[in-house]
């Protein structure tokens, strides 16, 4: 697992690779809270590169997402593969997060 991360104008772009399970995504979610803590308010999580999420990697995302609403900020995920997106679909995760397909256009969502 693999986190890099990069700013667009006010955008945090956060891009992971390989997998989110119970192993690592205690470390993870410490990464990811770092940013916000921070002073991050607009996140991008690019998941071109995940191949795989358990149901801690989701619990990891959504604490995420809360983190960044405490603080009036806004996550939107971008370029899930079919496999991490039926996850993120069975769990009903696609009903409370926001999903875009590119991250060109999850950036451009946030700098709206």
């Amino acid at each position: 697992m693999s986190l890099s991360s990069e700013k667009i104008g006010e955008v945090l772009v956060v891009s992971a690779s390989g997998q989110i399970n119970s192993a690592n995504a205690a470390e993870v979610e410490s990464a990811l809270l770092a940013y916000v803590n921070q002073g991050e308010r607009l996140c991008v999580l690019d998941l071109s590169g995940l191949d795989y999420i358990s149901s801690a990697g989701l619990r990891v995302v959504l604490m995420l997402a809360k983190g960044l609403k405490q603080k009036a900020g806004q996550l939107v995920l971008c370029a899930l593969q079919p496999q991490v997106h039926e996850v993120f679909d069975i769990s009903g995760f696609l009903a409370i997060l926001t999903v875009v397909d590119t991250r060109p256009a999850a950036v451009s969502q946030l700098s709206a």
